[in-house]
Formats: C-alpha cells, sequence, structure tokens
C-alpha cells in the first residue's frame, strides 16, 4: 500500500503545475509519509451537493491545480458531447487561497477545447456569477468558491446554461469525463485567448437587483453588515445604495475580502461566535437590523433586538417572513422549500392559494421547480428572484428582508411581531438542528446504519408514526441518502452533509397557538419538545 501510494504520489508530482503543491508533495515523499499520503491519493473528490470541494492540497483527495485542470477538461468534454462545440463559459470566483488560480486554470482549458471562455473581473459574490451565465446565453457556468467552509477549503461549483447547480446525470457523466483524461499532458492550456468581462455584466445585476423591489415601499429601515470576510460589501453598498436605503454601518473587521478569515473559527453566520462582532457593533448604533452574508454572499442572515440584546434569526424564520411579504404584495407562482425546511412554508402558501414544492437539499434542485416565485432552503439560502438568478442570492435577499423591516418600522412593528402573527395563524413553527462535526466519516457511516437497522418507535415521548428511507426516493423525490420519521405534531430528517464533514439531524415541532397571550406557553412546549428529541435522536444514534 504504500509503496502504491508512493507510485502515485512520484507520478503526480512529475504533472502537477503549481509550485506550492509540488513543494508539498515533494516533502510527504521524501519523508514517506504514509498517514498524509494516503489522505491525498487514498480516491478522488467526487462532485457533491455544490460540485467539487475540499482541502486545498496536492493530490487527488485535494483541492489543487492538477484536480481543477482535469476538472474543467471534463466539463469541457462534456460539454462538446452536449454540442455545444464553441459555447461561452464564464467563470467567477471568491477570494480564496487559490480561486483565481483555479479560474484561470477554467478560462484556460476551455479555450484550449476551442469553447469560448470569459472571467469575470475580480472576485465577486456567486450570485453574479449564476446572473451571468443566462444573461451572457452561456453554455455552462463555473463558480470558483468553497462558500461558508474554513479558510484551508476551497470549490469548485458548476452551473449548465439553464443557469441552474448541475443535478444527475450531468454530475456522474461529467466524473465520467474527468475519470477518463489519462493525464495533464493531453490538456491543451493556452496562455491567452479568454476574454475578462469589464463591469457591464455586474451593472446588469445590479439593474436587476431593483426588480426584487416594490417601487412604492419605504426605505427607511437602518442596518448593520458584515460580509464575513468575503466579496460581498462593494456589491451589497451599491445594491443599497440604488435602491434608496440607508447606508449599512460596516462590520469594519469584517468587511474585507481575507481568505485566512482572521476573526472567526468557520465564516459561516451559523456558527457559534462567528455573528459577535456584528453584534457589538450593532450596540454601539442600534440599527433595525443585523445583516450578514457568508463568504461569496449567496446566503443571507438576519438577526433583530429581542429583550434587549440581538439574536440570529434561524433561516426558516427569515424563510417565513421573506414568503409572508412576498404574498402581501402578491406574488404568484410556485414557493419552493427543500424537504429539510420548515412546513410553515406550505401552510402560508395554502392559504394564499399558492402552489408549494418540496425538493432534496440543494438549490440545484429548488431552482428547477416549475413556475418557481420563491424558493428557500433552511441553512440561509433564498431566491427571492428566480427569473434573474436560479440560485439562492444574498445580496437580494438581503435587500427584501430590509425593505420588509422597513414596511414593518413604518407601521410601528418589527419582525419579531410579523412572526408572532404567522404562529398565531399557522401554529408556532420551531424548528432545531443537531449538526455533529466529525474528523472520521465513519461515525456518520456507523449513525445512519445504527439508525436504519434499529429505527426509534418514540422520540421526545412522541410515537413515530412513520419512517422513511429516502435512498429508494419518496414522494416523487430522487433518491438520497437520508432518513425521515413523522411523529405527532413532529417531523425529523436525518442526513449526512453534502459538503461539510458533518451528520445533520433537522428537528421541527408544530404547537397550536389559539391567541398572542398563549405564545409564551407555546414557546416553552416547544423548546421542550425539540431539545428532548435531540436528545433521544442523538442517544438512538449513538452520538
Amino acid at each position: 500500500m504504500q509503496d502504491d501510494f508512493l507510485a502515485q504520489a512520484q507520478a503526480w508530482l512529475t504533472e502537477d503545475p503549481d509550485p506550492d503543491t509540488r513543494a508539498e508533495l515533494a516533502r510527504l515523499i521524501d519523508t514517506k509519509d504514509v498517514t498524509e499520503l494516503t489522505a491525498r491519493f487514498g480516491g478522488t473528490l467526487q462532485f457533491g451537493t455544490a460540485g467539487l470541494r475540499g482541502e486545498l492540497g496536492a493530490g487527488p483527495l485535494r483541492m489543487n491545480r492538477s484536480v481543477v485542470i482535469r476538472a474543467a477538461a471534463g466539463l469541457a468534454a462534456y460539454l462538446k458531447k452536449q454540442g455545444h462545440h464553441d459555447g461561452l463559459v464564464v467563470i467567477g470566483y471568491d477570494a480564496r487561497h487559490k480561486s483565481a488560480d483555479f479560474a484561470r486554470d477554467t478560462a484556460a482549458v476551455m479555450t484550449g477545447a476551442g469553447l469560448r471562455a470569459a472571467l469575470l473581473p475580480r472576485p465577486l459574490p456567486t450570485p453574479v456569477l449564476a446572473f451571468a451565465i443566462r444573461h451572457l446565453g452561456a453554455v455552462a457556468g463555473v463558480e470558483v468558491t468553497a462558500s461558508h467552509n474554513p479558510p484551508r477549503d476551497n470549490g469548485y461549483k458548476v452551473y449548465l446554461g439553464d443557469g441552474s447547480q448541475i443535478v444527475p446525470p450531468a454530475d456522474t457523466d461529467i466524473a465520467a469525463e474527468i475519470a477518463a483524461i489519462p493525464s495533464l499532458t493531453t490538456v491543451f492550456r493556452p496562455t491567452e485567448g479568454w476574454e475578462t468581462l469589464d463591469d457591464t455584466v455586474l451593472e446588469a445585476y445590479l439593474a436587476r437587483t431593483d426588480a426584487v423591489l416594490d417601487p412604492a415601499s419605504p426605505r427607511t429601515a437602518r442596518t448593520v453588515y458584515t460580509a464575513m470576510h468575503g466579496v460581498g460589501t462593494d456589491v451589497l453598498l451599491a445594491a443599497f445604495d440604488r435602491a434608496g436605503f440607508p447606508a449599512p454601518t460596516l462590520v469594519a473587521e469584517q468587511a474585507d475580502p481575507d481568505p485566512d478569515f482572521p476573526t472567526v473559527a468557520f465564516p459561516n453566520p451559523e456558527e457559534p461566535g462567528a455573528m459577535d462582532l456584528a453584534f457589538a457593533t450593532a450596540r454601539a448604533c442600534d440599527p433595525d437590523l443585523i445583516i450578514a452574508n457568508d463568504p461569496d454572499a449567496d446566503r443571507c442572515a438576519a438577526a433583530v433586538k429581542d429583550a434587549g440584546d440581538w439574536r440570529m434569526l434561524r433561516g426558516d424564520e427569515v424563510g417565513a417572513l421573506l414568503a409572508a411579504h412576498l404574498v402581501a404584495r402578491g406574488a404568484r407562482g410556485t414557493f419552493a422549500q427543500s424537504i429539510v425546511s420548515s412546513s410553515l412554508l406550505g401552510r402560508i402558501a395554502e392559504k394564499a392559494g399558492l402552489r408549494h414544492a418540496e425538493t432534496l437539499t440543494g438549490f440545484k434542485w429548488i431552482a428547477r421547480v416549475d413556475g418557481l416565485r420563491y424558493g428557500y432552503e433552511e441553512a440561509l439560502g433564498y431566491c427571492v428572484d428566480p427569473d434573474g438568478v436560479r440560485d439562492k442570492d444574498g445580496i437580494t435577499a438581503a435587500l427584501l428582508i430590509t425593505e420588509l423591516a422597513s414596511v414593518l418600522k413604518s407601521g410601528g412593528r418589527t419582525l419579531l411581531d410579523l412572526l408572532d402573527d404567522l404562529a398565531v395563524e399557522h401554529g408556532l413553527h420551531a424548528t432545531d438542528q443537531l449538526s455533529v462535526r466529525v474528523q472520521d466519516l465513519s461515525v456518520i457511516a456507523d449513525a445512519m446504519r445504527r439508525l436504519r437497522e434499529q429505527p426509534p418507535a418514540r422520540l421526545g415521548g412522541l410515537p413515530v408514526t412513520k419512517a422513511e428511507d429516502l435512498t429508494g426516493g419518496t414522494a416523487g423525490l430522487p433518491p438520497t441518502d437520508g432518513l425521515r420519521y413523522t411523529l405527532d405534531g413532529a417531523r425529523v430528517i436525518v442526513r449526512p452533509s453534502g459538503t461539510e464533514p458533518k451528520l445533520k439531524c433537522y428537528l421541527e415541532v408544530v404547537v397550536p397557538v389559539a391567541a398572542h397571550a398563549d405564545l409564551p406557553a407555546a414557546r416553552a412546549r416547544a423548546t421542550d419538545l425539540l431539545t428532548s428529541i435531540g436528545r433521544d435522536l442523538s442517544d438512538t444514534a449513538g452520538l
């Protein structure tokens, strides 16, 4: 085994175009570091929920220029087999380590394959790339980003010409083309020939952001904004300025792109501590709302003042607020969500006489819903302008939630008041997540096996009325590695994360509420149920 990995590493070293990863790999070969060589050469990165994503480093199980060149060549071969012999591929990238290199390599490979390639002018939010694909009539798009992953990671997100991320069978077809590449020496990479776009496409995207707002709406809500060391600041400020909102107060320590993310352990608004600086800024200036994007600005988080201090709204809470706002504005079309998101959206859509749809996790599925008007996922993802961006978009979502805060402010109300109204109207839908980050992926496999072999009969004192293994597909959904438990007044879904080494358990309870005066008791009941369900599930799964 050691000799096999050493031989693979030596062969890889001869082709590696990056002096950084060549030096890293040479050290591992010299020291015969079997553990690290196994971690790099024990397989290959696979397309998951968001394309390729992994830790930077040498070898086929890491993100590096060699892996990216192969991925680009596989995508180019796939596109040509689909008849796109000279089609346009537009390429965007964030500000992470190696992102610009990976983007240029992709442009070179596409150009060498006879396709046309266009690079966005600089690191920009992922939704700008998703917009550019359809705006420019591209046959595909690539975004180099690892979204909210740790600093050591990068990724490679692939879109097709409809502006949506790849889904089966395109992912496996592209993977087959990647696997068929015998050597990097067979991949022609010219040093020029692609286009670097100017700001015209960004201006077109910003013009499109105006469409998400009601021209007659108030624009008075004051915000604090953090880009979480990502690429969102300039684009969000421009969008807010065009819309006529007060200029957001920036969290200065996190406003500029920094691939090391020095102020946060994980650059994800959902992670503990990530919003601490935003909260401190808000305590100093007392805004109406805090807005946060993740590093590539496709997710949007919101925080509000509650009982004298600031707290993050859950993604499901923001999802319901935006839905209620769109319904109040007379939106028509289909409202969609992933199966792990709150069932409240279905209640809102049903009362409004709108079609409602559930999809598998990920906007690659949500964006493909027929007649989509609004889609969201509990992990802070919101698609509020599917005709412009068929993906989650943290910039337009920020505009829409700030518009809603302004509308409510004009009536002396807040986002929390509207959440109370929704709870009384539809029942209190309370959600929580049990998320377990692991070093050893076998822990996740063991937990899933345990739950399949011995499914729980009761959780939190509630009987499990239905247990579904989603690997076979269900209710018109494609197969996925997941389990769903229906309880009397509750729901649980368990699945491995598609982008991180995590097992995720999504919990929801629904508690009837007769009047506003009953909300405190309903919340206490919901908290108790969520806690006991999570504890019982953890015990059953061996976590």
